[in-house]
């Protein structure tokens, strides 16, 4: 791990999206809540939320930190088709949540394609990216 004992403790913020793309035949189960395994992005939302606490447990060298406040959200869209996420992810400390809110996207999308799994064997999580990060040495980063 890297030694960030010397950094200053700064808000950090970082915000990641990622998508999972559905036939819109699954969309519409999702929407009307007639999936077997229950309320797909509920589940998704909570599983990624739980993801982000535990990211230093999963990616070998980051470093555990205290996370202050996350929000992962779910929306159908009937464009992609299929479920757009994203994560927001806030702490202050000596480094950024950035793999914090890519994780909780991650496994939100691995959680939607878990519940969908059953009737479709064709969803792709795709597109999952850092959209912003905010504070630290390196200042704000706007990639979208």
């Amino acid at each position: 791990m890297v030694n960030v004992a010397a950094k200053p403790d700064t808000e950090r913020i970082a915000i990641a999206r990622g998508e999972v793309a559905l036939k819109p035949e699954t969309v519409a189960l999702i929407r009307q809540g007639l999936m077997k395994k229950g309320d797909v992005l509920t589940v998704a939302q909570i599983a990624g939320i739980a993801a982000a606490k535990r990211t230093s447990e999963l990616i070998p060298l980051c470093h555990p930190i205290p996370i202050h406040q996350v929000s992962v959200d779910l929306e159908l869209d009937d464009r992609l088709p299929g479920v757009q996420i994203s994560a927001r992810v806030v702490t202050v400390g000596k480094t950024g949540v950035e793999m914090e809110a890519l994780t909780a996207v991650s496994v939100a999308a691995l959680t939607v394609y878990d519940m969908i799994k059953a009737v479709e064997k064709t969803g792709r999580i795709q597109n999952i990216r850092l959209v912003e990060k905010h504070g630290g040495m390196s200042g704000d980063v706007v990639n979208e």
